[in-house]
């Protein structure tokens, strides 16, 4: 095992503890502003979702760079890598995470886009309710995969 690898299984064990603190963040500002429909905290929720798929884009991207030594390029990249997620490397990796939650964290990389491109007025209370309701339940399984990902890591003489 290299130290490298040690170093990424330890960034990915990192990474999920403040992404834990990113979904404690946005149920309180969902929470917050359901008792006060205060937009400003429906904002506060949308750049915790932002932060809570980009936290995981970044682990994805390493993955991406130092395993597979291939980072989509390109207008669509984020989607691409997604994808490449799902995809085990044979004799390299396994796949990072299965294709149950890839369609979930797809929902979640197209409203990073929203965030990223719309005015915040123009976010839709609704969709966030969905995405915040459902986060704690997708993050579950995208914690459990990751982890178990590290733990290969941890074990792997790549």
């Amino acid at each position: 095992m290299t130290s490298t690898l040690v170093q990424l299984a330890s960034r990915i064990r990192d990474e999920i503890e403040e992404l834990e603190r990113i979904l404690a963040r946005m149920s309180e500002g969902w929470q917050r502003a359901q008792r006060t429909n205060d937009e400003y905290y429906l904002d506060g929720v949308a750049l915790n979702l932002h932060g809570f798929y980009t936290g995981l884009e970044r682990i994805f991207e390493q993955i991406a760079g130092l395993i597979d030594n291939s980072v989509p390029q390109g207008e669509n990249w984020h989607q691409l890598l997604l994808q490449q997620m799902v995809q085990e490397e044979p004799g390299i990796r396994p796949a990072v995470i299965s294709e149950a939650v890839y369609k979930q964290l797809n929902e979640y990389r197209g409203f990073r886009h929203v965030v990223r491109n719309v005015y915040t007025s123009k976010f839709d209370p609704v969709r966030i309710g969905k995405l915040v309701l459902a986060a704690p339940d997708i993050f579950g399984k995208v914690r459990a995969e990751l982890l178990a990902f590290a733990n290969f890591l941890d074990k792997s003489d790549l």
